[in-house]
């Protein structure tokens, strides 16, 4: 059987770099090689992947996130067209409607390719912090990245997002509803369990016995920080006798670890050292409303940990308001602490949740989703073949 050949495109291909290379490994670790060639293109990452060729071209640093880089392949094009043309694709994979995604989107349709690609990152969410000191031209760039992604994606078969808000957002945009298919991320409830529960490990970290709040997530202010230390500063105000846990780095780390003196800081850690701190925390808070998806509330939930969490971004799907977690006002401190209390005075109510939470979690499974996928890509190439 001749094997099916995908060119895919993606800014960083760093397995663990974020949660959008975290779905992609996902994807690229359950591979068929007896049925599919791959051929990688990036900005950053190996020479090889899975043993598939991976090409890297130039990149240049984000100005508003040291963390990220952006491919110019361009700089690169003539490179790559030779590649592109030697490996000779069926279908084009599209990470990101970026300078390479729009690189790959033209190829794509001068070859007359199905295009597929998976929304990882809502960007225009972000545009509110991003431009937090120039707000009279937040409407402005709103306006013009939506016209662009409309462009994109209008242009692109399928599009997989992971949740009826985030496919919601994109049809008001002007996307094309039947190019939009709901294909939700997975996750491992093995590693991510009620079972890792060790509060011995907290308490070498806390060196107490309070209530232990715990936020995960990389500390951008695009994650809503602001909110979380308004929801510290409140139960600082109010002696209330909590711990308050942050997990994770980024560039706001310095600021948050000024402004939350009494906070404590683990800074990146393993996908083992978070599982145990998800089982061993009480209360998993979670400010952000610019998620695409929110991974780590569903590790939370997976870890019997209750969620209160932003009612905004895709995470706000997972919620089931009162019974397998809370939803918030997203900016609101005093609602965040309510539910937060409520949750600590009872009990009953809190393992509850903790079950529900745990028993949705179980729902989602990585091979059936990575099945889906390989199936999409049969069906794009028995369209193109036919």
């Amino acid at each position: 059987m001749k094997k099916i050949k995908i060119a895919f495109f993606a800014e960083i291909l760093i397995e663990d770099f974020d949660g959008a290379s975290r779905t992609m490994f996902q994807i690229i670790k359950r591979i068929p090689d007896e049925q599919f060639e791959f051929l990688f293109i990036c900005g950053k990452g190996p020479e090889k992947i899975s043993g598939f060729d991976c090409i890297a071209v130039p990149t240049v640093t984000l100005p508003v996130n040291h963390h990220y880089t952006m491919a110019l392949p361009y700089l690169a094009e003539e490179k790559l067209n030779r590649k592109l043309a030697g490996f000779g694709p069926d279908i084009i994979h599209i990470a990101t409607p970026s300078l390479l995604g729009s690189f790959a989107l033209k190829y794509a349709r001068e070859n007359h390719l199905p295009v597929l690609t998976i929304y990882h990152t809502h960007f225009i969410s972000y545009l509110d912090y991003y431009l937090s000191k120039t707000p009279f031209l937040i409407n402005f760039a709103k306006s013009k990245m939506i016209s662009t992604q409309r462009n994109f994606y209008n242009y692109c078969d399928i599009i997989y997002v992971p949740s009826e808000s985030i496919a919601f957002e994109m049809q008001h945009m002007g996307i094309e509803q039947h190019r939009i298919k709901i294909w939700k991320r997975g996750i491992d409830t093995t590693l991510f369990s009620p079972h890792k529960r060790n509060v011995g490990s907290l308490r070498l970290l806390t060196k107490n016995n309070r209530i232990n709040i715990l936020f995960a997530s990389r500390l951008v202010w695009e994650k809503n920080l602001e909110t979380l230390i308004r929801i510290y500063d409140y139960c600082e105000s109010k002696n209330l006798d909590f711990n308050f846990i942050i997990a994770g780095s980024g560039t706001a780390m310095k600021a948050c670890r000024q402004r939350m003196k009494n906070a404590f800081f683990t800074g990146s850690l393993s996908h083992e050292k978070l599982s145990e701190l998800y089982a061993s925390a009480d209360i998993f808070l979670f400010t952000s409303v610019t998620e695409t998806y929110g991974n780590v509330v569903l590790e939370a939930m997976a870890s019997g940990l209750p969620c209160v969490i932003a009612d905004g971004g895709g995470s706000q799907d997972f919620i089931n308001q009162g019974i397998n977690g809370f939803k918030c006002q997203p900016e609101n401190e005093a609602d965040y602490v309510e539910k937060i209390q409520t949750l600590i005075r009872n009990n009953a109510l809190r393992e509850m949740i903790s079950d529900n939470g745990r028993r949705y979690s179980l729902g989602f499974d990585w091979n059936k989703l990575t099945n889906i996928y390989f199936d999409e890509l049969h069906n794009l190439a028995g369209i193109l073949h036919a």
